[in-house]
């Protein structure tokens, strides 16, 4: 299957730039797959605290180094309710190993924190560095060198991108990554974003509103709606990491568990003492990495991965850009209407075709590069199907060749726009991505006054004391990461909403992050500079006239240009935010903290 020259360009520019990073990268993941796992070779006191607690079968074949050992790292808590499934699939992977003559171990645990619990509160923080923790936790996790290959438990916002990047660090390792699956359908999300702007107008009341969010988020499994938690699933299909038609079925159901087994299965067949050697780090290479953002590009997907793929691409030797994911987006055609860009949900975008039929289209439109390499043994080909048990066994079907939901899932002869869900903003203010999939076309260019905040209580102060009676561009700065460790805003989106309804022309400029779940009112999100290191945004005041095209891709300034730079950048005592809900322990985190558009990590 050729792909389209649109396609191939940016694919070839990724692998020209990163020539020689990629190069030093499979050079150290070969020099790791030649000193291999030889637990025979370990000491006899390295050996017994590596298996002190297993049966005497598992010690007896660990011993001998006659059986595979696949390690297991897991995100499980039960307070959280994608994490929760989680419970149970380490005694699922260990009985399928041993049907397999292979052994199993949890290797350790990763810290899985929700946003949905922590938006507008101090713990969010934490957040986007929790995913560089979750990396470090994972390489110490396998760091044991008992482990002939590895299964991931993870699904939400930085739990998978950290788990990836852990992985990639033992890249000489297979991995699958094995999902838990998305909560049965609730109260629909728009019913939920209405009761949400109805108690900022004061026009119901904390009981209601508790109400609908828990008929929203009413049992086990991932949210419905499609942010970065299903956006992650979403990746690591496309990208192979997954087995096929495993992303989003719901957990405790017979075909969740079979998918789980079959992940351990596959994960034990691409060892090196096999004739299907496939470690993590040769499946994530360029071409996989262009089929990731073009399935986010399709599917109108979460802006967090705006970071998080350049982050996941750099440990695996690779350099992408805000440049090559707008370039991407011009190339790529929106498929997918899920909720926020649509009133479906996951399990209605599922029902629709889901995965298979997502992959069949692009594959079939040009947009994917077919031969990479993948968890399944096969080129993406291979995932052109539906997961089914048919008489208590995993079957793979094809894909269907209609959606059955077309105003959900479409065709790429009948795209629901040519260009993709995100684009990158840029002007005389610096650079920053916005997420257009959700946004309508009539609010789609704005040019407003600005409004300035040093943070997101005043924008929330200003709305409750009926402060906001016009157009405005609002400035919410010193979010960024090394000023806060770059916290989602997502709360400011019911107010910044209701504002929008009222007829007012209105628009969010931050250097913090939107939930993925954001998007009805334009955002231009992760402004780099940051304020904190004297970046444009710092210079805005209010009155400033500032125009948003989401269209053409600027964001700029109008006025006297010599004026406006020549200004003293404002500043914020941010101390008082640095301490409280363990922030105090982060500051080594903010400052190593890299800029937006390299990933916001602290390893580069």
């Amino acid at each position: 299957m050729n792909v389209r020259q649109a396609i191939q360009d940016v694919t070839d520019r990724i692998a020209a730039r990163s020539r020689d990073t990629r190069r030093d990268y499979l050079n150290r993941l070969d020099a790791a797959k030649e000193q291999g796992v030889y637990r025979s070779a370990l000491s006899c006191g390295n050996l017994a605290h590596g298996f002190a607690a297993c049966s005497p079968s598992e010690k007896a074949a660990l011993a001998g180094n006659r059986a595979l050992n696949l390690g297991i790292v897991t995100s499980y808590n039960d307070m959280l309710s994608a994490h929760q499934p989680y419970q149970f699939y380490p005694d699922i992977i260990k009985e399928a190993a041993r049907e397999m003559g292979a052994t199993a171990q949890v290797a350790g645990g990763v810290p899985a924190m929700c946003d949905g619990v922590t938006q507008g509160q101090p713990g969010m923080d934490l957040s986007l560095f929790s995913r560089d923790v979750i990396a470090m936790s994972t390489a110490i996790a396998l760091s044991h060198n008992m482990f002939d290959a590895a299964v991931y438990l993870g699904i939400c916002d930085k739990i998978v991108p950290g788990l990836v990047i852990g992985a990639l660090s033992f890249g000489h390792l297979p991995a699958v990554f094995i999902p838990a699956g998305p909560m049965p359908s609730g109260l629909p999300n728009d019913e939920k974003s209405k009761v949400r702007q109805l108690y900022m107008e004061g026009k119901v009341g904390r009981a209601e509103l508790l109400e609908a969010e828990s008929k929203s988020y009413h049992s086990a499994g991932t949210c419905t709606f499609y942010g970065t938690a299903n956006s992650n699933q979403m990746l690591m299909e496309i990208m192979g990491l997954h087995l096929p038609g495993a992303s989003f079925v719901n957990p405790g159901t017979p075909l969740r568990d079979a998918l789980t087994r079959e992940a351990t299965r596959r994960a034990l067949s691409l060892t090196k003492e096999g004739n299907n050697y496939t470690p993590i780090g040769h499946i994530l290479d360029e071409k996989a990495i262009v089929n990731g953002l073009v399935g986010l590009h399709a599917t109108g997907g979460s802006t967090n991965h705006t970071m998080h793929l350049i982050a996941m691409a750099a440990a695996a030797g690779l350099q992408v850009t805000w440049d090559d994911m707008s370039d991407l987006s011009d190339a790529t055609p929106l498929l997918a209407r899920v909720y926020p860009n649509g009133v479906a949900d996951v399990n209605h975008f599922h029902a629709a075709g889901g995965m298979g039929y997502l992959i069949k289209e692009l594959l079939e439109g040009g947009y994917l590069h077919e031969d990479v390499k993948t968890v399944w043994g096969t080129g993406l080909s291979g995932y052109t199907v539906e997961a089914k048990l048919i008489e208590e066994a995993l079957t793979f079907e094809p894909a269907p060749e209609q959606s059955a939901l077309p105003k959900v899932l479409t065709s790429v002869k009948a795209p629901f726009q040519p260009t993709g869900g995100l684009k990158l903003l840029k002007g005389n203010l610096g650079r920053s991505v916005i997420k257009v999939s959700a946004v309508k076309p009539e609010h789609r260019v704005i040019e407003a006054p600005a409004r300035v905040f040093h943070g997101q209580e005043g924008l929330q102060a200003a709305f409750k004391a009926g402060e906001l009676t016009g157009d405005m561009i609002a400035v919410v700065r010193f979010s960024g990461p090394r000023a806060l460790g770059m916290p989602e805003l997502h709360k400011l989106t019911p107010a910044l909403g209701v504002l929008q309804d009222r007829g007012f022309k209105v628009a969010l400029l931050t250097d913090g992050r939107m939930s993925g779940a954001s998007g009805k009112v334009p955002a231009a999100i992760h402004m780099t500079p940051e304020a904190v290191d004297g970046g444009p945004i710092s210079k805005i005041r209010d009155g400033d006239m500032i125009r948003l095209d989401a269209n053409e891709g600027t964001l700029t300034f109008l006025g006297d240009e010599k004026e406006f730079f020549s200004r003293t950048p404002a500043t914020e005592d941010l101390r008082s935010q640095h301490f409280g809900m363990g922030r105090e322990l982060f500051a080594g985190f903010r400052n190593l903290v890299g800029v937006a558009d390299r990933g916001a990590s602290v390893f580069s």
